[in-house]
């Protein structure tokens, strides 16, 4: 049974300058869909309703989350990781997964849909940051390290069948955030990124079709008739057209004609530009880099390595998708359905995103002992 007086007092050290951050994100993204789904001019609100009510769910898990120690759900790491997979094999089963995107990567329940990948981001960084805590300071040679990789391979290797590369990298930034605060070998990092250039073209050829296709458009944008160009060109003409002040709310030409692309996800950056031009873009960002420095100090203020590791897992996480969907909008990374965190539509995510967010929370909390 819970003390309550004791989560009371546990309540008071919750960093609430972080918890203020990601209510101005969520809340400029909310005021940003209701354009990009056109809720002012339909009067249809429906997404605009479930993606504030997941906020609201979303915020009730983190209060969830926080009622218990980070190293006690830690002492589960195994059936975490066994969840983990039956998660992602679970989109194979006929009549429940449901591909979505190009990938099967969706569970389909009736009118509701969910992207098990999002759960196992928070399960994997759960996890693989127990394997990782053993391992600090030791991983010095090749040796060391292949024991991690074969523990984090099964993940990676569900989602490149799937086939979804944009989670698959987000997995991949996430191992390499804890390795690289564990203190994994300068040589190896080098090693490594010798061999991924080198495997490049085979992993290029191993990729399926609408992923080959986003490569191709990247290397080549001049060329209109590549599918990935469309929507980076007409993302770069909603931005371009901004100016430094935007169009005005309501007034992007480019989004409310529908000439811009998943406007309600993966390319609501445009809709900022666009509309609210460089000075939108420049608040999020900022407020972007804000989250990302509070999350840097709960990870230095940790009362334990593990609690580091798992707060550099879901920074590294959350940096990756910043970047990779700002990135892809103006056409400086390759097109990935990647989301931008707590802007982007989406139940799923907006929930997942927020269970780590309590995680981080968890971590910072419990970061000093508190005498009851």
């Amino acid at each position: 049974m819970f003390d309550f007086r004791s989560m009371f007092k546990l309540m008071k050290e919750i960093d609430w300058k972080l918890i203020i951050i990601v209510i101005c994100i969520f809340s400029f993204g909310l005021v940003i869909l209701s354009s990009a789904t056109h809720a002012t001019t339909t009067g249809n609100y429906f997404q605009i309703t479930k993606q504030l009510t997941a906020f609201l769910l979303g915020m009730g898990l983190i209060l969830l989350i926080l009622l218990f120690d980070y190293n006690f759900i830690g002492r589960y790491y195994k059936a975490l990781y066994i969840a983990s997979i039956i998660l992602l094999l679970l989109v194979w089963i006929p009549g429940l997964g449901k591909s979505m995107g190009g990938a099967r990567s969706w569970l389909h329940f009736g009118p509701l849909t969910f992207q098990t990948s999002e759960l196992v981001k928070l399960t994997f960084i759960l996890s693989y940051a127990k394997i990782v805590e053993e391992k600090k300071g030791k991983l010095k040679t090749i040796k060391d390290i292949i024991p991690l990789a074969l523990y984090a391979a099964p993940m990676i290797l569900l989602l490149l069948i799937q086939p979804d590369l944009g989670t698959a990298l987000v997995f991949c930034c996430i191992i390499a955030g804890m390795l690289f605060t564990a203190g994994l070998n300068v040589k190896i990092i080098k090693r490594g990124i010798i061999v991924v250039v080198v495997a490049m073209p085979i992993m290029y050829m191993a990729m399926a079709s609408h992923q080959k296709e986003r490569i191709e458009a990247y290397l080549h944008p001049e060329d209109v008739t590549l599918k990935g160009n469309y929507q980076v060109m007409q993302s770069m003409i909603a931005i371009g057209s901004g100016g430094v002040k935007g169009k005005g709310l309501y007034e992007g030409t480019q989004n409310q004609n529908n000439f811009l692309p998943v406007q309600d996800s993966d390319f609501i950056f445009a809709v900022i530009g666009e509309e609210l031009g460089l000075i939108g873009m420049a608040v999020i960002i900022l407020l972007y880099v804000l989250f990302l420095i509070r999350m840097i100090a709960i990870a230095k203020e940790a009362k334990d390595f593990y609690g580091t590791l798992i707060v550099v897992g879901v920074s590294s996480m959350f940096a990756y998708q910043i970047i990779q969907n700002i990135g892809m909008t103006v056409a400086v990374i390759p097109v990935t359905g990647v989301t931008l965190p707590f802007v982007s539509y989406g139940a799923s995510s907006l929930m997942t995103s927020l269970a780590n967010l309590g995680l981080l929370l968890n971590v910072g909390m419990r970061r000093k002992k508190i005498n009851f």
